[in-house]
């Protein structure tokens, strides 16, 4: 039996392709190249190297013939198109960017999440011990490394690491751990809020603390009913504050472990010498919110003199009709206009409103220490009303300001090496359980704390949840439903075939 060169040739190349090919399956199962392997694709290399020089007359006939030019073109054409998408590809990886198309931003992370988790000055790990990944959960987690480069996250099957469940006390599957360096928290839920509460409290040093003021007909702290401050005060703890209501006339002080002093609009005056330990605080470099109500007197006046702050004796009335969208009236002024703050920084987009709120702005007289800003303000059609009587308002000129109004003030100075912060705002039902989940009310009061304790990394709009989109009908509009879906509709379309048929018959 004769074998010519061109046949073994193509033997050659034939067994060379074979080669490589299973020394790169070998390489992808056992994970390296091993000598055996790297020797095993030298080998077919040689070998289809000697094919293509041995048969290149052959290999050059058939690329200068019509079938080969084709057949090169098409060779190229798809190379060319593999590359592209290759390229599409690696940068897709390289630069991950995902489309949220729902109206609350549901499959994004906020922005305060993204502001802590870049933030991290610690490295922070999250492990979920369980059997099974939950794909949910995974998503998540890969929004958290894609936001912060010192956060990581694992998956861990107890039974096959028992020493590791061990370690952190894992009792059950399905249980998630927070870690940062010796700190651990068990959130008990996997939700986007709670894990990021777990990692800033493994990440931060104590606690800061928010007291408020109580003894004058102030908001009930921890008050469940429409008046109360329930809701604000288990959102000031989800952000790892602590919150207690003090008595300024049986402490004698403010409390040395006080970050920010809360006055949720006092409905009596201040005894002269609580005023005067408020602004010793002050003083001191301590921070400050005050919320006071129209027709009330918190008995503050020098303190706000001091700090060139002028609290208006009116009620701000807004006839934009905007306050309709929302169920509220010409006593619920809107306010959609900030001033440039780091409160107010991310609510550009976001409107704010306010029932029964007084009028608050900066004072004429010149106090360069002091940095003030006018932060909240009303539309064009409002005013401040100095005689509201009952439900009737008109304005009046030469008595009423005339729209756009302010309702909150910031102010800010150095004390040595401390900064002294004050914030007024003229109404304190806009972060009652009744008001505070209305637009971005909590936001902004969340936001006004985290300035006043100097935790602006936590400023930004907060994780929004799912609006409830289901429709309630009637019994008659179900009724009408299935008539017109289940029966009129097919009928009509079984009907407007046959007509056709009929006509083309």
């Amino acid at each position: 039996m004769n074998i010519n060169r061109q046949e073994i040739s193509k033997f050659a190349g034939y067994v060379g392709a074979a080669m490589i090919i299973a020394g790169y399956v070998r390489y992808n199962i056992q994970g390296l190249w091993s000598q055996f392997n790297l020797a095993l694709a030298i080998a077919g290399a040689v070998l289809l190297l000697a094919s293509i020089v041995l048969n290149f007359g052959s290999i050059a006939g058939f690329f200068r013939g019509r079938t080969g030019r084709l057949g090169t073109n098409t060779v190229l054409l798809s190379l060319g198109v593999t590359l592209i998408l290759g390229i599409f590809n690696f940068l897709g990886y390289r630069h991950h960017k995902r489309i949220d198309l729902t109206a609350e931003g549901l499959y994004s992370l906020s922005d305060q999440s993204k502001k802590i988790l870049s933030g991290l000055q610690k490295d922070v790990k999250i492990i979920k011990f369980d059997k099974v990944e939950d794909q949910r959960l995974s998503d998540l987690m890969a929004e958290f490394k894609y936001a912060g480069r010192r956060f990581s996250y694992e998956r861990i099957d107890p039974q096959q690491k028992p020493d590791v469940a061990k370690q952190y006390n894992v009792q059950r599957f399905g249980e998630t751990v927070v870690i940062s360096g010796d700190r651990v928290e068990r959130p008990q839920n996997t939700e986007e809020q709670d894990l990021i509460n777990a990692i800033m409290k493994v990440t931060r040093d104590r606690l800061k603390t928010i007291c408020f003021v109580d003894g004058h007909g102030e908001k009930d702290l921890t008050g469940s009913d429409a008046e109360g401050y329930g809701t604000i005060d288990k959102a000031l703890k989800s952000e790892n504050y602590e919150t207690k209501s003090i008595n300024l006339v049986s402490s004698n002080q403010v409390p040395s472990e006080c970050s920010v002093l809360v006055l949720a609009a006092p409905k009596k005056t201040l005894f002269p010498q609580e005023a005067a330990m408020i602004g010793k605080f002050l003083d001191e470099g301590g921070k400050v919110l005050l919320e006071a109500d129209p027709d009330t007197d918190p008995g503050l006046g020098d303190v706000l003199k001091s700090w060139n702050i002028v609290i208006g004796n009116d009620t701000v009335i807004d006839v934009s009709g905007v306050g309709r969208l929302f169920g509220t009236g010409p006593a619920v002024p809107l306010v959609a206009k900030y001033g440039s703050h780091p409160i107010t920084k991310d609510m550009a987009r976001t409107a704010t409103f306010f029932p029964l709120v007084r009028s608050v702005k900066v004072g004429d007289s010149a106090k360069g220490e002091i940095n003030s800003t006018e932060l909240l303000k009303t539309s064009d059609a409002s005013w401040a009303e100095t005689e509201l009587k009952g439900n009737e308002a008109k304005f009046d000129a030469g008595k009423d300001t005339k729209g756009p109004v302010n309702l909150g003030v910031t102010a800010s100075k150095r004390i040595g090496d401390k900064e002294a912060r004050f914030v007024v705002i003229g109404d304190s039902d806009f972060a009652t359980n009744n008001y505070v989940g209305l637009a971005g009310n909590r936001d902004l009061f969340l936001n006004t704390i985290n300035w006043l304790a100097q935790d602006e990394d936590l400023i930004a709009i907060r994780p929004k949840s799912a609006t409830n989109r289901s429709v309630t009908m009637t019994e008659s509009q179900q009724k009408t439903f299935f008539w017109l879906v289940v029966l009129f509709m097919p009928l009509a379309v079984i009907g407007t075939g046959a007509y056709v048929w009929w006509k083309r018959r």
